[in-house]
């Protein structure tokens, strides 16, 4: 080829694109962000791998994602927000990364499927039912007045703090092969007989809730506002830690999902708070757990709820801006609900996320149905057989039955304190 014909060729190329809209746009649109990078930073049961490969894949620039844990990543977002791109939030981190103004307002109406998310989100409702508000319901840390507020806005705004993306329902876990019964209440973790064979997750604003729930559980003291105690309740709730502590209760603490799944799997817990996947993984290697029911009853029991969505970091600005919104209505397309609904998580919009799903996965894992099918983790490894039925029942079952949220309490820097005094019990 000539330089001549060269020059030719590219001047008619220009033309299509100034000319055609269909044919130009994504052409100057895949040149300008392909040198792209976000860097999507979190906990390592919401930031996935596999997801930010996909995401890759599709949207034609990368996407990297680190993983931290909780504590690592607040503190990530706060003293290195530059260093972050896309901020994965659960509702009282967002509270918090607003407050410090490390993050910007997400505009509602360029988020495609704004309009189709669920209203546990939106409106703090569902099917008639109100969501509780102890802890930081998704809906109380989504919105924002403007764009630079600081503060969360209790109502319906055009600005948003984070795009929700994953969220469940929490509860025990337990070897029912090693406990001999159906375990539906709280209070079975805290049980003299599980003496040396229990376990508590060892993050301190959420373990303390599991505690709370287990004492009220168990009609040892009512919480105003579990979610959100006051000094007298922490001192309560992390003095009775102790005392359990100190008899040989608890066989471990642990922080990881990894270190749930092996001592369950092991053996040598058979009950414990539990995150839905890793009682999905210890099954996963034909051992048997299950997750309990834990369903609202006279106002006590009930799951506890969280939700982690993606935030914006104020830095974002220009193309790299225009990324991340892609990036993120990308995430609400389907393909990363469908994914994550395979081990037990679900997506703010189910609508989307059933289109990558077979029915068989959407009747199991959303319509709490007997499995039509044998059921897989989202890595194709067999997990559920034909006829097993989700524990918790359907969507609507486990998530109207929510007692309270993740969250960060007024007293949470006495709460770490008295926290870290059990744990050097």
């Amino acid at each position: 080829m000539t330089r001549r014909s060269l020059l030719k060729a590219g001047a008619a190329l220009a033309g299509a694109v100034v000319g055609s809209e269909v044919i130009g746009a994504p052409t100057i649109w895949a040149q300008e962000i392909k040198d792209i990078e976000l860097r999507h930073v979190g906990v390592s049961y919401s930031v996935v791998k596999a997801i930010g490969d996909q995401a890759s894949k599709d949207l034609g620039f990368k996407v990297t994602m680190q993983n931290l844990d909780t504590s690592a990543a607040i503190n990530r977002f706060i003293t290195q927000p530059n260093s972050v791109d896309i901020a994965d939030l659960e509702g009282w981190q967002a509270k918090l990364a607003a407050r410090r103004g490390v993050i910007q307002g997400i505009e509602a109406k360029r988020i495609k499927e704004f309009d189709n998310f669920l209203p546990i989100f939106t409106k703090g409702e569902i099917d008639g039912h109100k969501i509780p508000r102890q802890g930081i319901s998704p809906y109380e840390a989504l919105y924002l007045e403007k764009a630079d507020s600081t503060q969360l806005h209790d109502g319906v705004t055009d600005w948003l703090t984070n795009v929700p993306q994953v969220y469940n329902a929490d509860s025990i876990g337990y070897r029912p092969d090693l406990v001999g019964h159906v375990v539906t209440e709280w209070k079975e973790l805290i049980d003299p007989k599980f003496k040396g064979k229990a376990a508590i997750l060892d993050v301190p604003a959420i373990g303390i809730m599991d505690a709370a729930l287990c004492f009220e559980s168990a009609g040892l003291i009512t919480y105003g506002n579990k979610g959100n105690m006051t000094k007298q309740e922490i001192d309560f709730t992390c003095n009775k830690l102790i005392e359990l502590k100190k008899a040989g209760h608890f066989r471990a603490t642990w922080t990881t999902f990894d270190q749930s799944v092996q001592l369950m799997a092991a053996g040598e817990v058979v009950i414990q708070s539990m995150w839905s996947p890793a009682v999905a993984a210890v099954r996963v290697k034909q051992i048997p757990c299950t997750y309990a029911p834990v369903n609202i009853k006279n106002g006590k029991e009930g799951y506890r709820g969280w939700c982690n969505g993606m935030g914006l970091m104020k830095h974002l600005t220009g193309k790299k801006l225009d990324a991340a919104y892609e990036y993120m209505n990308w995430y609400m397309s389907g393909w990363q609900g469908a994914f994550v609904s395979r081990y037990g998580y679900y997506s703010p919009v189910p609508s989307t996320a059933k289109k990558f799903m077979t029915p068989a996965e959407y009747a199991f894992w959303y319509e709490g149905k007997p499995a039509p099918e044998p059921v897989t983790d989202p890595y194709g490894v067999p997990m559920e057989k034909v006829g097993t039925v989700r524990d918790g029942g359907s969507f609507l079952d486990r998530v109207t039955n929510i007692s309270c949220w993740n969250t960060l309490m007024d007293e949470a820097a006495y709460m770490n304190k008295r926290w870290n005094d059990f744990k050097v019990a």
